[in-house]
């Protein structure tokens, strides 16, 4: 049996950046749909890849995914680590996991799983913020990494930090290398890794205005986009807050709950007849909303409100 599909491999380690797998295979799924190949992801327009990727989140990956699949289609498939380096959105360890997984070239792949499990194996009490500890960590790792496989080693250890090794309670006596461990040795499992406390949360109120449609645009909803040189969400179309419109009246049609980093987003969504006067925007049909680009926050709060996609917020006219 031949190596996985690049294609497959590489879309699915963009998507697991930062987001769990429980998240990801809806998306994934629907993604290879949609763009089966790096030729139809190459030759998509971005809005579509941005609409198809909604409701993920960090979406720089899918920016840097579809720059990338033109780079693939200019250049051609890289064949090593180094190539796949020059591609946007792939950084170390997202080089080697596919190097080792789709090419079956000897690269450990050093995720924060694999960095627990080498911090335990070794009893190695560096704080792993650091740049020196780091790279010790991903110097043991490969040191331990089978070349003759590759990705099913690093595959293999990434699936020990997830399910075995785990922060909290890591369940030794089931183990498979139980007997290797040096921090189970001397009993600093629970201590390991050391890192440095994150930073406190912060809670942000929110209120959002979802407007009922006048007379003629019944059954639409008003969004605005966000500008094309935000470095976050650029293009994306979302809910306006209610501050834009001092004086407006609505009442409460859903609250919601949000976390992006170390933001705790509390938002209330407020239904009312549209204002006369209306910011750059668009009114939006139920089709239309499930074709471009949302914010998780705006997709939300229409899901919250009763106006998803699928449903419209009533006429405010008789």
């Amino acid at each position: 049996m031949g190596p996985p599909d690049f294609y497959r491999v590489w879309l699915s380690e963009i998507m697991l950046q930062q987001t769990r797998v429980e998240a990801v295979i809806p998306y994934y799924e629907r993604f290879l749909a949609l763009f089966p190949d790096v030729e139809s992801l190459a030759a998509a327009p971005e809005p579509d890849v941005l609409t198809a990727w909604s409701g993920l989140g960090y979406y720089s990956r899918a920016r840097n995914l579809h720059r990338a699949a033109k780079q693939i289609m200019a250049t051609g498939q890289p064949a090593d680590q180094a190539r796949l380096l020059d591609l946007a959105g792939i950084g170390a360890y997202t080089a080697a996991a596919v190097a080792s997984i789709a090419l079956g070239q000897p690269h450990a792949a050093v995720d924060g799983n694999v960095i627990r499990v080498v911090s335990r194996l070794t009893n190695d009490p560096g704080e792993i913020s650091s740049p020196v500890t780091r790279k010790r960590f991903a110097e043991e790792a490969q040191r331990l990494l089978d070349p003759r496989r590759p990705g099913d080693f690093n595959q293999a250890m990434m699936e020990l930090g997830a399910t075995v090794c785990v922060p909290r309670s890591p369940d030794c006596p089931h183990c498979p290398v139980a007997r290797l461990c040096a921090a189970r040795a001397t009993g600093t499992e629970l201590e390991l890794p050391v890192k440095l406390k994150k930073a406190a949360s912060r809670d942000v109120t929110l209120d959002l205005a979802l407007f009922a449609g006048r007379a003629g645009i019944a059954g639409k909803v008003f969004l605005i986009q966000r500008a094309s040189d935000e470095r976050r969400l650029a293009d994306f179309w979302e809910l306006p807050s209610k501050t834009l419109f001092p004086g407006w009246r609505g009442r409460p049609a859903g609250r919601i709950a949000h976390r992006i980093v170390n933001d705790r987003f509390r938002i209330t969504v407020w239904l009312g007849p549209a204002p006369r006067v209306l910011p750059a925007g668009k009114w939006f049909t139920s089709v239309e909303l499930a074709a471009i680009p949302l914010t998780t926050i705006t997709r939300k709060a229409l899901d919250a409100a009763g106006s998803g996609p699928t449903r419209i917020p009533p006429s405010a006219s008789k």
